[in-house]
């Protein structure tokens, strides 16, 4: 959550997404027209690209070198592209291909898979748990859990009655939610294991179509965005705590009441009474437009990043400790000369308490002192910083090395 990437007619633009005031334009192509699958390795100088000029045909390039790394061509259209630092997943209607991201060799092929119009797939950012999520069924919610490190099946999960339309796991892979066509009940599984931890119902009046799915870094918080015009923020509660002991008021007495009764009642009716309702959400000023969202933690405060198909850049603040309507702090624009758009308005506002980064900054168990050297990163990150070893997989790829990636054609 510290870059953006958007395809456009002409070829493809990398954002920095470090600060809430500036958007900081990383690199921008026009090789390629009509680019509509762009993904980054992190903030890397690696960046697969997928056109409708060609769309069998998968080019990797070294975006900082301007060279291209390789290319893969296959038999049909390429729907959708994930990667980690150990893994390259390349998602086809009816076949997965997954590549071992140092050296591009094709590992393994998922043949005859149902058929995933929508591309539909999900890769646990986490290369030490490289989890591959995909549809199981066309005519149902069924999840195949693959794991892309073993290259064997982990499992497969009955999540929903009707065909998925959205899957994200956490950034460990210890967690996957799914959204159906339906839109209205989204669930949260345990990894690799597939048992039901939380489910969240997004609405009960309309179907919708879920666009993005997306944990944040921590796994606190899960943020759901729709074709219409509000976005949801859930918040992962944990299941083991125990709550205290309510003050004998009238609606304390009425709750505990209203939880035994559902002990009697059939499974489907306390299953819904027992689902959360959103913690945060946001009204965007559009409705019908695909969206993608993000929570992300920048200059120390939590932010929800929405990115809209007309080529805008909404930030919002998150409050973590009370939810409720989130603000809207900056609006830029992805299309046009780079400068941003100020909402004066909200920008009067004083800004958040420090203590709410608290909440949601990720700790580090790992020092930073031990480095890897040879590995380009910018953009994404401060400037000249160098990554921790601990972010890479077993021998990784070094961009800056000449002879790592002789520039093949396949």
């Amino acid at each position: 959550c510290s870059s953006l990437a958007i395809g456009t007619t002409t070829g493809y633009r990398l954002f920095s997404l470090s600060s809430v005031e500036q958007l900081d334009q990383v690199h921008e192509s026009n090789e390629i027209p009509d680019v509509y699958i762009v993904e980054r390795l992190f903030s890397s100088s690696l960046v697969v690209v997928v056109s409708h000029a060609k769309p069998q045909q998968m080019n990797v390039y070294h975006f900082k070198k301007g060279t291209e790394i390789c290319n893969y061509s296959y038999s049909s259209n390429i729907l959708s592209i994930r990667l980690n630092r150990q893994r390259l997943v390349v998602c086809l209607e009816e076949s997965i291909y997954i590549h071992n991201i140092k050296d591009m060799k094709l590992l393994k092929t998922i043949l005859d898979t149902p058929p995933n119009t929508t591309g539909l797939c999900a890769l646990s950012i986490n290369h030490a748990n490289s989890y591959l999520a995909y549809p199981g069924s066309a005519t149902s919610g069924e999840i195949a859990l693959y794991d892309g490190n073993t290259l064997k099946t982990a499992c497969t999960i009955p999540a929903h009655d009707g065909p998925l339309a959205a899957l994200a796991f956490n950034s460990t892979g210890s967690k996957l939610a799914s959204a159906s066509e339906k839109g209205t009940v989204i669930r949260v599984f345990s990894i690799p294991g597939g048992q039901k931890l939380y489910e969240f119902r997004r609405g009960m009046k309309r179907y919708v179509n879920i666009s993005s799915l997306v944990f944040s870094m921590d796994s606190q918080f899960l943020c759901a965005s729709s074709n219409t015009e509000t976005v949801h923020i859930f918040k992962l509660e944990h299941l083991t705590d125990s709550r205290p002991e309510e003050p004998p008021t009238w609606s304390g007495y009425m709750g505990k009441m209203f939880q035994a009764a559902t002990n009697y009642l059939p499974a489907q009716v306390s299953g819904m009474m027992n689902q959360d309702r959103a913690f945060a959400t946001v009204r965007l000023n559009i409705s019908g437009q695909r969206n993608i969202c993000a929570l992300s933690t920048i200059q120390k405060l939590p932010r929800l990043l929405v990115t809209t198909s007309d080529g805008h850049l909404y930030i919002y603040n998150l409050d973590p400790q009370d939810g409720g309507e989130c603000v809207l702090i900056k609006k830029h624009s992805l299309l046009g000369s780079g400068k941003m758009e100020e909402n004066t308005e909200n920008d009067l506002r004083p800004p958040l308490p420090q203590s709410y980064a608290a909440t949601v900054a990720r700790q580090s168990t790992v020092p930073s002192t031990s480095t890897m050297p040879g590995y380009s990163e910018d953009g994404g990150a401060l400037r000249g910083e160098v990554i921790p070893e601990h972010e890479f997989a077993t021998g990784p790829v070094c961009l800056d090395d000449e002879n790592e990636f002789p520039p093949v054609s396949i």
